[in-house]
């Protein structure tokens, strides 16, 4: 990606993402800013547990302030491969691990505000282990009949953005996958 600024300006450094203010030339010795998160990008996985049932989570979300039914995801730690941090956040978040990792592309979350690209990861030959939730993190795990994953998503019960995403990507082009 070509970064076209001529100048940025960070107003916030946190443990995951940076603020920047960039200042884009407009023409006519003008400048556009604009506010923009800078983060190193994430991943969303879609466990399959067998032909009818994946695992899903009930993530209680401070930014929300609900608890939401979500897949599990993560954000890439430095020097991690997207399929690092899949791995890695499906056996925190859910306690199993996957034999087979399928990739369904990528796209951006919110391009109007910040550079995040989510990795959207099908997993499959699932084997039961132990999870290891970050401190502060509030995850259920839950067994959910794909048939009734889908009724959610029809009856927009579902109201995270990477998990509607990823499961439409999955319901559109299931066939292609395995």
């Amino acid at each position: 990606m070509t970064d076209i600024s001529v100048d940025v300006e960070v107003l916030l450094r946190t443990r995951k993402f940076d603020v920047v203010r960039k200042f884009e030339p407009k023409g006519g010795g003008k400048s556009v800013t604009r506010e923009i998160v800078i983060h190193p990008g994430a991943v969303v996985i879609l466990p399959i547990l067998d032909d009818k049932h994946i695992v899903m989570i009930r993530n209680t979300r401070v930014a929300a302030g609900q608890e939401l039914w979500e897949l599990p995801a993560g954000t890439l730690e430095p020097k991690e491969t997207p399929l690092e941090t899949a791995r890695r956040e499906l056996e925190e978040e859910t306690g199993y691990k996957a034999e087979q990792f399928t990739s369904l592309g990528n796209f951006f979350t919110s391009p109007g505000v910040m550079n995040e690209v989510m990795h959207v990861f099908v997993a499959t030959n699932l084997i039961k282990g132990e999870g290891h939730l970050d401190e502060g993190e509030k995850i259920q795990v839950e067994i959910v009949e794909i048939a009734r994953v889908r009724q959610m998503l029809i009856n927009l019960e579902l109201r995270d953005g990477k998990t509607i995403a990823t499961l439409g990507l999955y319901f559109l082009g299931a066939s292609k996958i395995g």
